[in-house]
């Protein structure tokens, strides 16, 4: 019988992992990892990702990957690094990401050391090396093979692997894997992260009718965001507040994603005239090669939405939005805070655990007039997760910032499906697979549970280790 072992993202949105060992032809196990993911979200994250792989980097035959965000493939150079030399499969466009993303990482990873360092130097401690350098990077991205949507794909040990469009970000993919178990071929689905139907740029997740075995995400299991219109609505109305108050607007960005899906309804705020700010930052170079790579890809991309811009900006691209101004080096960032009001700033990181907002917060977060838009998910342990959960002070760089600012979450934004959304395509399946649920908090998973229960969908929620059956 073939086996799927849980090795992440149980009771916890990142760190995705599961281990699918099969049964070879010649008496042999093959290993296949689904998924190389980075946690995320406080020092507990830290020493997750810093344990070995041990024996696995050695004995896998292949990896598959659903998607290019970090804590679904971030931690695939240190694989590499510690001896991995098989194919990476993905999407094309997931390819391509990866390029930006990986890189990214060990750049931050590299500078985040050599702070940490000096200071380990000055007090007589061992120092540190990071998880992955760019050396790293460069052989896992030589090892990647990029697939379209629907060609199967032969891998070890009898496996065949589809990708279908799970319309959450770019490249986006849910991993169909038939696997011979038990003397016929079983079929595992993993969800991915399944897209929000409301979201722009992005085609609707697709829906599968056949498995055994699917793994679904939980991230907003217990809830529904709310509709496009009203989420816009609340939107300007913040963006409006903020001008009248004489405020900046804080929006910590996701890179991927995100920082698109506001750029594009910023646009059209701009085009109806209901855009008051006449400067809008993307401060984040991530994120402005990402939003370059998506220009580049508008074949992949929804055509009705890419269709609204053109119209509006006559068919000008750089007429979308003519008040953004993409902020690449450290000085041109650093200026922004000679800003005291009137500007959007879009800058990384989008769980305020790093990166350029942290400077722009800790210049802000003070001030009344100032409103911080929270545009996606906060992992517990994070920043952005303390100013969800209404904190009055954090520290920032070093010291205590007040919390004067008004935070709003914005949920409409969403990259990710909302229960009735998860529900809906769960119940799409014609048979009765088994149903296990990852990518989720505890309350998420609990309530995603019972609500397909009631539609009488049995779902497991698994935990670190377990292995099943397929």
């Amino acid at each position: 019988m073939a086996t799927l072992t849980f090795l992440g993202a149980v009771g916890e949105v990142t760190g995705s992992r599961y281990l699918l060992e099969v049964a070879d032809d010649e008496g042999g196990e093959q290993a296949l990892l689904l998924e190389c993911g980075l946690h995320q979200g406080g020092s507990e994250a830290d020493v997750q990702n810093a344990r070995p792989f041990g024996a696995l980097a050695g004995t896998l035959s292949a990896v598959v990957i659903s998607h290019g965000h970090l804590d679904h493939a971030g931690l695939l150079p240190k694989l590499v690094r510690e001896g991995y030399r098989g194919p990476i499969h993905c999407t094309r466009d997931t390819r391509d990401l990866l390029e930006i993303m990986l890189r990214d990482a060990a750049f931050v990873m590299a500078k985040d050391i050599e702070w940490e360092n000096r200071w380990r130097h000055k007090a007589g401690k061992p120092l540190v090396e990071p998880l992955y350098d760019q050396d790293d990077v460069e052989q896992a991205l030589a090892q990647c093979e990029p697939h379209p949507y629907g060609q199967p794909v032969h891998l070890p040990g009898g496996v065949t692997l589809v990708y279908r469009d799970a319309g959450h970000i770019l490249g986006s993919a849910i991993v169909e894997l038939s696997v011979p178990s038990g003397g016929r071929q079983r079929r595992l689905v993993f969800s991915g992260d399944l897209g929000n139907p409301d979201s722009v740029l992005m085609e609707d997740p697709e829906k599968v009718f056949e498995a055994d075995v699917v793994l679904m995400e939980s991230t907003y299991g217990d809830r529904d965001h709310r509709p496009l219109d009203e989420t816009l609505e609340e939107f300007a109305r913040v963006l409006e507040e903020a001008q009248e108050a004489g405020g900046n607007v804080l929006i910590p960005a996701f890179a991927v994603g995100r920082t698109q899906e506001v750029l594009y309804h910023l646009s059209v705020l701009h085009h109806e005239g209901r855009l008051k700010q006449q400067l809008v930052f993307l401060d984040s170079p991530m994120a402005i090669r990402v939003t370059e790579l998506y220009q580049k890809k508008r074949k992949s991309l929804n055509r009705d939405d890419l269709k609204v811009l053109n119209v509006a900006a006559q068919g000008d691209p750089s007429q979308y939005l003519p008040g953004l101004r993409l902020t690449r080096s450290v000085e041109e960032s650093m200026a922004i805070n000679r800003i005291h009001g009137g500007a959007i700033i879009i800058a990384g990181a989008g769980m305020c655990n790093g990166g350029r907002i942290i400077h722009h917060l800790r210049y802000n977060l003070a001030k009344p007039a100032t409103r911080v838009v929270i545009v996606g998910f906060q992992a517990a342990g994070t920043l952005g997760r303390q100013l969800v959960d209404g904190a009055e002070r954090v520290k920032l760089l070093g010291e205590e910032v007040p919390v004067k600012a008004r935070v709003h979450t914005i949920g409409g934004f969403s990259a990710h499906a909302g229960q009735s959304e998860l529900l809906a395509w769960a119940g799409a399946f014609r048979n009765q697979p088994r149903f296990y649920l990852v990518h989720g908090e505890p309350g998420a998973q609990q309530a995603l549970q019972a609500a397909l229960a009631e539609a009488d969908i049995e779902a497991e929620i698994p935990v670190y280790g377990e292995k099943i059956e397929l």
